[in-house]
């Protein structure tokens, strides 16, 4: 694994580090090394990881810890990987990833893993419950999204009682999150978001209504 750490750091690139830096509000030093690059240079290391779908916490947690934003990514990419190993016990790690570090970047690819965990062992529901109304918003902006992309599979009782945990805020991530929330459910259910947002306009923030109508 120390092998594809060492890979990045010879491929960091000075100038490329400062534009990937500032593009992201310099919130993080960047190694400079753009997506496509990543991609090459990871890519028989994922491939390796997900065919053994052998989860190394160790590893994880080693590219967390170092400054460069590209590790994060990898990381993340590795999760990918292995994400068939993820667990209901893995989310307490999750979780130490989501509020360490955070940003949208690697939030929304957190809520991916997490969404799809969740899914498949509803006793994750709970915890999507508790995490609704934490103190740290990105916690709660995973609750609001964990189910996209499900579809008919939404659980519309869940999704309505998580964004109304979050109505009247001024968090611009948590009324982004709700507005998102709904329209990619009004793709399959536009009379329920309709109703919802009828509903709780006045409760709602301009962004989550213009986000959530887009499609009906």
């Amino acid at each position: 694994m120390t092998d594809i750490l060492a890979e990045f750091e010879m491929n960091a690139d000075r100038i490329q580090a400062v534009a990937m830096s500032a593009y992201m509000r310099d919130q993080f030093p960047f190694l400079g090394i753009p997506k496509p690059k990543r991609a090459a240079l990871s890519k028989e290391f994922l491939k390796n990881a997900k065919k053994t779908q052998s989860l190394d916490w160790g590893f994880v947690f080693e590219c967390w810890e170092r400054p460069e934003r590209e590790f994060q990514y990898l990381a993340l990419s590795y999760l990918g990987a292995v994400k068939d190993a993820l667990s209901p016990d893995d989310i307490p790690k999750l979780k130490r990833l989501v509020v360490s570090k955070s940003w949208w970047d690697t939030v929304d690819s957190l809520d991916l893993y997490i969404g799809d965990i969740a899914l498949k062992h509803p006793q994750v529901t709970a915890i999507m419950i508790e995490w609704s109304t934490d103190d740290n918003f990105w916690l709660r902006r995973i609750a609001i999204d964990h189910q996209l992309n499900r579809k008919e599979k939404t659980n519309p009782d869940l999704l309505a009682k998580i964004i109304e945990n979050n109505l009247g805020q001024s968090e611009f991530f948590i009324n982004k999150a709700i507005g998102w929330s709904l329209r990619e459910y009004s793709k399959v259910a536009p009379d329920w978001v309709r109703t919802f947002i009828a509903d709780h306009r006045d409760q709602m923030a301009p962004l989550s209504i213009k986000e959530g109508s887009k499609y009906i």
